[in-house]
């Protein structure tokens, strides 16, 4: 991406050791393993890591491998997701286990998680395999509450936040905190930078809700309308039922709670109450904060990426 153009030789160094590390010695498991590097997309974990190491200092290795580390969490909780949705593509191929099966699926998630925390491992110090175990468990803990609220319309606007922070924002809070960290910034500058990776995760996660049932399945490149397929409650539906008169709820949870809701009906009562447009004005908000928690930092390539940032999540389509 345009805003990534300060860090793309670092980038590089991320993906030789992704490249090198998603494979196995058994010609079998490798060809399955490294079909997830494909699955790879937008490497925003990585680059939020090197961003707030740059915004401070020189990049090292450590950063690289950090990125890598995060990725390959990231990639992991991608392709169980995908298992569990029962999407069949993403970044525009067949999922591994729509090609697999749920086993080898399962299980290659499972291979990157732990060779992941195998790489934390091995840099100087426990500080981030420690971090990264904590925002991994918040991510399960996350995923765990979502699939415990299915066909749970009257969850709270607060309670649906409180889930997608756990399983979408807490990643991208470690990899600023870490990258910060590791770059010896002055005391305070890691807490703004995890509060920026926080709203940043927030936000992007409300739009990838609303480009589930907005978007265009060629330029996001994965299955769409899984939430509701799924009858998970997002932020649209919940302000739309929240806002709807008795009898236009009473409605709406007949059409949610059939076993295929009929997207276009929901897709209607979303636009005649602006819930699309109120779960983009509450992206807004958390991106604002997540500028203001960097608003000090010096200005330089780094810091100004990282403000494009946050524009390109409000702004994406992918």
């Amino acid at each position: 991406m345009r805003c990534y153009g300060g860090i793309e030789a670092d980038l590089a160094q991320v993906e030789a050791i992704l490249k090198r590390e998603m494979s196995s010695k058994f010609p079998a498991v490798s060809d399955i393993v490294s079909y997830g590097y494909l699955l790879g997309g937008k490497r925003l974990r990585p680059a939020l890591v090197l961003l707030c190491g740059q915004a401070w200092s020189n990049l090292s290795g450590d950063h690289h491998k950090l990125g890598a580390v995060l990725e390959m969490v990231h990639t992991a909780t991608l392709i169980h997701d995908d298992v569990l949705d029962g999407a069949e593509t993403r970044r525009h191929l067949p999922t591994i286990h729509h090609r697999w099966g749920t086993e080898s699926s399962v299980l290659v998630g499972d291979f990157l998680f732990t060779h992941a925390f195998y790489l934390a491992s091995t840099l100087p110090t426990t500080l981030a395999a420690r971090k990264i175990g904590q925002a991994t468990n918040a991510v399960c803990e996350g995923e765990l509450r979502q699939i415990t609220t299915k066909g749970r319309f009257d969850l709270s606007e607060e309670e649906y936040l409180s889930i997608i922070e756990a399983k979408t924002a807490v990643l991208c809070e470690c990899a600023c905190e870490l990258g910060t960290l590791y770059a010896d910034a002055p005391e305070g500058a890691a807490r703004q930078a995890a509060e920026y990776g926080r709203c940043l995760g927030i936000a992007f996660q409300i739009v990838d809700d609303l480009l589930d049932i907005e978007g265009d399945a060629d330029s996001t490149g994965k299955t769409l309308g899984t939430d509701l397929a799924q009858r998970k409650p997002t932020l649209p539906l919940i302000h739309a039922l929240k806002v709807a008169s008795p009898e236009v709820k009473k409605q709406m949870l007949a059409v949610l709670s059939e076993e295929l809701p009929c997207a276009e009906k929901v897709q209607a009562w979303l636009e005649e109450f602006d819930s699309a447009a109120y779960a983009r004005e509450t992206a807004i908000r958390y991106v604002e904060t997540a500028l203001h928690s960097i608003a000090e930092w010096p200005t330089n390539d780094a810091t100004t990426a990282l403000r494009q940032l946050a524009e390109f999540v409000l702004k994406r389509c992918y």
